[in-house]
This record gives C-alpha cells, sequence and structure tokens, in this order.
C-alpha cells in the first residue's frame, strides 16, 4: 500500500525503478473486476482509483462537438486580427490596395471619412505626380531657330498612363519627357489640348501607376487645408508645400482666357505649373496652374478647379480633344495679366494700368516680337484697357486672321504683326 502511494507521487520519475517495474498490477485481489494494467501504457500516468479505492482525477477527453466549436473560434479570432492588421498597415501606408484608376469613368469623391495628416497626403500622392521636361524650336530676330527647354508638373490620371498637366507647360513642344517618382523615364505624347481652359492630356507607356483619386472642389471651403506638389523650378520634383484654401472662386486672366481658379497660399514656383493640389483627405482638387510674380508678391498660388478639368480630360481621352466647334475664340499666343487698380500695379511695379503680357508662349507671337511686361494698347483699331475688351476684339476674327496689336515697350509705341492661332 505504501509502495503504490510512493509511486504515484513520483509516477514517471525514475528512483531505481520508474512505476512500471515494480510489479504492482490492479489486477489482483484488491481490485479482481479491473483488467486495465499499467504496463500496457493506456491511461499513462492516470488511474481511476489507488490501491485503497480512493478516487483520482480521470482523464479529460475532448469531444468531438467541443473541437469543432473550438476551430471556428479560432479561425473566427485570426480572421478578425488578420483584417485589423491590414487596416492599421493601409493607414500607414504599408499596404497597396493596388486598385485601378480611370480618367474616364471616375466620380468626384465626396469629402468624408478621416482627416490626414499631411505625410499621409503626400504618402498617397507622390508616386502619382511626375515631372515633365519639354524641349521646342524658338527663333531670334533674323528667324534663325534654337532649342529651348522648359520643365513643369503633371499628374497621373489614370493607372493605364494618362497624365493631365497645364497645356502652356507642354505648348509648341517637339520633344516631351515624364520621370516617375522613382525616376523612371518616358517618352510621352499629347494626346489633346485645351489652350482655353489651359489643360492638356499626355500619355506615356506604362501601366499599373499610382493614380490620383478625384475630390469634389465643389465642396472646398476657405480655410481647407491644402497640400501642393510638384516640380518647383524644373529641378526638384517631388516637393510638397502646405498652405490653405484662400478662395474658391478667383476670376484670372491668363493668355487672353478667364477662368475661375482656386486661390491658395501654399508655396508655388515656376516648375509647379500642372501640378496636384491636394485636400485634407489627399484628394486631388486642382491643378496647379499660376503663380502673382513680383518683389512683393508672396502666398498667391492658383488651381484649376478638378471639376472643371476632370471632365475636359475625360474628353481629351475619348476623343482626341475636346468639342469647340461653337467656340469663336482665337488666341495670339500670349498670357496677359489684368491690372486695374493702383494696389495691384504697385504689385506688379508699373505705373499705368492695363492689359500686360505676362508670358510669351506660342512660336507665332514670339516670331511677331512680343515680349514680356508689353502693355497691349490697341488690338487692330480698338483701345484696349481692360482683358473683356481684349478677349471681344479677338472675338471678331478668327484663327489663322493676321492682325495688328500695338503695345507700348518703356518710352516706344510698337507695332505687331501676329496671325491668330485655334483656341
Amino acid at each position: 500500500m505504501d509502495e503504490w502511494t510512493n509511486n504515484e507521487n513520483t509516477y514517471g520519475e525514475s528512483s531505481g525503478s520508474d512505476g512500471f517495474d515494480n510489479g504492482h498490477d490492479l489486477n489482483n485481489e484488491q481490485n479482481p473486476n479491473n483488467e486495465q494494467n499499467l504496463n500496457n501504457g493506456q491511461y499513462y500516468g492516470e488511474s481511476f482509483r489507488n490501491m485503497s479505492g480512493a478516487a483520482v482525477k480521470e482523464p479529460k477527453y475532448v469531444t468531438r462537438k467541443v473541437f469543432i466549436l473550438t476551430v471556428i473560434i479560432c479561425m473566427i479570432l485570426t480572421s478578425a486580427l488578420s483584417a485589423g492588421a491590414v487596416v492599421l498597415l493601409s493607414r500607414t501606408g504599408v499596404v497597396s490596395t493596388g486598385k485601378t484608376v480611370s480618367a474616364t469613368n471616375y466620380t468626384l469623391q465626396e469629402a468624408t471619412g478621416s482627416e490626414k495628416s499631411i505625410q499621409e497626403i503626400i504618402a498617397m500622392n507622390e508616386n502619382a505626380v511626375v515631372e515633365i521636361r519639354t524641349e521646342s524650336t524658338a527663333y531670334d530676330m533674323w528667324l534663325r531657330n534654337y532649342v529651348t527647354e522648359g520643365a513643369g508638373s503633371g499628374v497621373i490620371v489614370d493607372t493605364k498612363g494618362y497624365i493631365m498637366t497645364n497645356n502652356h507647360v507642354v505648348e509648341g513642344s517637339n520633344k516631351i519627357t515624364v520621370t516617375l517618382k522613382d525616376g523612371t523615364e518616358y517618352d510621352a505624347k499629347i494626346v489633346g489640348t485645351d489652350p482655353s481652359n489651359d489643360i492638356a492630356v499626355l500619355k506615356i507607356k506604362a501601366g499599373n501607376l499610382t493614380a490620383a483619386t478625384y475630390g469634389d472642389s465643389d465642396s472646398i471651403s476657405v480655410g481647407d487645408l491644402a497640400v501642393a506638389i510638384g516640380n518647383p523650378l524644373g529641378q526638384l520634383g517631388g516637393t510638397a508645400s502646405q498652405g490653405i484654401v484662400s478662395a474658391t472662386d478667383r476670376n484670372i486672366t491668363i493668355d487672353n482666357n478667364e477662368l475661375t481658379l482656386i486661390q491658395t497660399d501654399a508655396s508655388i514656383n515656376p516648375g509647379n505649373s500642372g501640378g496636384g493640389l491636394f485636400n485634407e483627405y489627399g484628394q486631388l482638387i486642382g491643378i496647379v496652374v499660376a503663380k502673382s510674380s513680383g518683389s512683393d508678391v508672396e502666398g498667391l498660388g492658383f488651381a484649376i478647379p478638378i471639376n472643371t478639368a476632370a471632365p475636359i480630360a475625360k474628353d481629351i481621352i475619348e476623343n482626341g480633344s475636346v468639342d469647340s466647334s461653337n467656340d469663336n475664340h482665337p488666341l495670339i499666343g500670349i498670357s496677359v495679366v489684368d491690372i486695374q487698380d493702383a494696389q495691384t500695379a504697385m504689385q506688379y511695379n508699373v505705373k499705368i494700368t492695363g492689359v500686360y503680357v505676362q508670358a510669351v508662349n506660342s512660336r507665332e507671337a514670339k516670331s511677331a516680337g512680343f515680349e514680356k511686361g508689353d502693355l497691349l494698347y490697341y488690338v487692330e483699331d480698338s483701345r484696349i484697357e481692360n482683358a473683356d475688351e481684349l478677349s471681344a476684339e479677338l472675338s471678331k476674327h478668327k484663327a489663322g486672321d493676321k492682325i495688328t496689336v500695338t503695345v507700348i515697350r518703356g518710352n516706344d509705341t510698337v507695332k505687331l504683326e501676329v496671325v491668330l492661332q485655334e483656341a
């Protein structure tokens, strides 16, 4: 009796014998009905009753029903943990959704969900903003040609390789090169342009690209966060700057076209044109188009609302152009600024109000002799005092007409002849 108790207390341990070698058999006179023997190992380490008849802990068996229920619970918990991990990683920008974005089958996303940090907005879109380099042929006063280079930005709006930018970034270009965030370069071709709205669409031979998601620019408000991403100075690709939406419907005349633009105080510089302006949810709300220049001008940047630009890009991709059969708006090929008050005149350091040449964009305008800073004085025999009068006078003509434009340059009055272009 004492020997069994000792064996139970040291069962499975070695002290000269391990309990199987002690010769004790449950099938003895003290338990004649039990035919189980410990030596067969069937109930290893446990017994129903000891030699004295006292109850011993029964072995625990798992039923089939309990086992299946346990497996199901484990599967549910594993799925929940995996889903939570994906959500967490996606919020930190680690997981790529790999979604397809189309510029012809798009929706303007409402501003729903949680606002994102500046870092998250940049991480979402830095691969969707590209650098654009251009080469074009220009002419000097002796009509000798030479190659000029330009630079700007663009936004991938379709994962199949369609890129939206400004028309003035690529206008007159003989060669266009697009550089992605990772440094990969592609030759690009112009799919189509809309000069009157300063929109152009390019195409590169690449797929599965990161494309920006359109927001709803009609829903933005003054004071909303604005993040600009682009290629300032043509050498600093991927640069991001932050600010606010300063105005939602600023009327600005660019290249004889009056546009309704988003104004922002985010830092905008030459080379940012064609880049993206994003809201606090990381959605594309505008295509950067211009900034006001001058030694005393800061924090005046402008972008074409995406609600204006998106349908234009769609038309260009589907049709190769924007239907302008009903338009009669020929262009000189210059960008102008309309200065109508003393404060603006001081900002631009000019003494006379009126319409000034801000940039010479087309080959025809350059050949005609237009220069930055020229004050438009007459178109044919009509005096020009503001941008509306300029547009009205040009609408009397059609593309291909040669007209005489009189400008004031310094102390001189200069007459220039130029062939009007199709809008």
